[in-house]
């Protein structure tokens, strides 16, 4: 019997078992794959190939991988680059010090909803994860692989989120990065690493695209409001 083959497909219908094909799900670049071993048939097969494109299911190359975002990087390697270019974590009340001596800008990088709940005065907001508009089965693996990342489930990076930044801030504006929880790049131990968050991602993609006074708010704004700091919301600003 010729040795099995392994074909990579996208899923369009439930037709697999009409084909007699073995499905198993796996993980992969934080991606989810459906991987078919074929019985009878070699990958190469034209006629294999028809058959499966005939019953609603597309073809796609195993070899074939889908490019990281920055923003996708592994925590450890966005971690040493954030060391490296010694981007600072600072707490509320520094950050707050630092807004009113030394004319600190704090980029909200939450959601532009929760940005007009609530926010420190004069800060400025650029969401780095935005809210996935379509419900295909790609985006639905989208969701749930940021959500397997700790961000909060059905969103998507924003692809305009240097563009937005670098037109309202330039490369050399003092920038305290703050989202809700605020992570952190201290060891612990239960967390030899720190833990990685939006405000931190989003200060690792300013880094790379040549900003040179990044620091990061630890604690993040649910420590802001905590501590009692100043807060407005968008209709305040407004009046």
């Amino acid at each position: 019997m010729a040795a099995a083959s392994l074909t990579s497909i996208s899923l369009h219908s439930s037709a697999s078992s009409a084909l007699g094909l073995a499905s198993k799900q796996c993980q992969h670049n934080n991606h989810t794959c459906c991987w078919l071993t074929e019985r009878s048939v070699r990958s190469s097969s034209t006629t294999t190939r028809q058959r499966l494109s005939s019953r609603g299911l597309k073809i796609r190359s195993a070899a074939t991988k889908q490019v990281k975002s920055p923003a996708e990087e592994e925590w450890k390697t966005k971690r040493e680059v954030l060391l490296q270019s010694k981007v600072r974590s600072v707490d509320v009340k520094e950050a707050l010090r630092l807004q009113k001596e030394n004319k600190f800008v704090i980029l909200d990088v939450r959601p532009e909803a929760e940005f007009k709940e609530a926010h420190p005065p004069g800060a400025i907001n650029v969401q780095i994860y935005r809210l996935i508009k379509e419900w295909t089965a790609w985006d639905i693996a989208r969701r749930a692989a940021f959500a397997f990342f700790g961000i909060f489930a059905g969103t998507e990076e924003n692809p305009e989120f240097i563009q937005s930044v670098e037109s309202q801030l330039d490369k050399k504006a003092k920038i305290i990065v703050a989202c809700a929880a605020g992570g952190t790049m201290r060891p612990t131990q239960n967390l030899p690493e720190g833990q990685q968050s939006r405000s931190l991602i989003a200060a690792y993609l300013l880094v790379l695209n040549g900003y040179t006074n990044v620091f990061h708010l630890e604690g993040g704004l649910y420590a802001w409001f905590k501590e009692g700091l100043p807060a407005v919301s968008e209709e305040e600003e407004e009046e």
